[in-house]
């Protein structure tokens, strides 16, 4: 990255101001504006591109341990403490055949910085986010070529998650209100197809259509058309992620990670 002087990161920060989308991207939240995006050394970028696909490994193995578990090739107590609390329905859903190897297709990793190196703190299969460092990213692009993911890469990649469907629905729930906006940013700079953003309530599915399930699966007693969805979607009609599995929503995962019963499980 070239030096730039003050005058000129603080017009860069202006023009970044400036470029916010009318709705916004956060529901009532704001930040403040540097005028270059942050720096990361190499190694820790190095070591970032390498987690997708350690992170993508874990989950089909978290989800292997958990169905094996409950068949009773690997002990009981792995899948009676990941379904605990949770509704008979959903873990019907679980174990669908539709569902049964899906994975999400988004996984954000929760990351803390240490004198020892990157510390992953939590998964998550449902996160904000996406517009905000999609908007960022097209922002500081202007000055900087080498942001990680460039202008277009996190839209671009959000877009190829679902396949050849021709209509993308965004359903987000009143608990997942504060990211509607990046949502609807989102949706108005994808134009190779149709994108909508949709209510909770929304049940007007087609078939063939995709569908981005922006709500935790705790709230689904709450979500009035997630049954019909969750059914469409096991019939095939319309392509659901993230798929209806709690396991993948579950904080105790990292815990059996580091079970020491488990640790052959884990290195095969």
């Amino acid at each position: 990255m070239q030096t730039t002087n003050n005058s000129d990161l603080v017009t860069r920060a202006r023009m970044v101001d400036a470029g916010r989308p009318p709705g916004g991207l956060f529901a009532d939240h704001s930040w403040r504006l540097d005028g270059r995006a942050f720096p990361l050394p190499s190694r820790l970028v190095g070591e970032l591109d390498g987690l997708g696909r350690v992170l993508l490994q874990f989950y089909r193995a978290a989800g292997l341990l958990h169905r094996q578990s409950s068949t009773g090739r690997q002990p009981e107590w792995i899948a009676s403490l990941l379904d605990q609390g949770k509704p008979a329905d959903l873990l019907a859903h679980q174990s669908h055949p539709t569902f049964r190897s899906e994975l999400p297709r988004v996984i954000r990793p929760d990351l803390l910085l240490t004198e020892e190196g990157i510390a992953i703190t939590e998964l998550d299969s449902v996160p904000g986010g996406i517009g905000l460092t999609a908007w960022l990213n097209r922002m500081y692009s202007q000055w900087d070529n080498d942001l990680i993911g460039g202008a277009s890469g996190m839209l671009e990649g959000f877009e190829g998650i679902f396949g050849d469907a021709s209509n993308v629905h965004l359903v987000v729930s009143e608990e997942s209100a504060t990211y509607r906006p990046e949502m609807e940013w989102i949706a108005s700079q994808l134009n190779t197809r149709t994108y909508a953003v949709r209510s909770q309530d929304f049940n007007g599915f087609s078939d063939g259509d995709a569908v981005y399930r922006f709500f935790e699966l705790f709230d689904l007693a709450n979500i009035s058309g997630a049954e019909q969805l969750i059914e469409l979607a096991k019939q095939g009609k319309v392509r659901l992620t993230p798929p209806p599995k709690p396991v993948f929503e579950e904080k105790l995962l990292f815990a059996l990670l580091w079970n020491r019963n488990l640790k052959e499980f884990w290195r095969q």
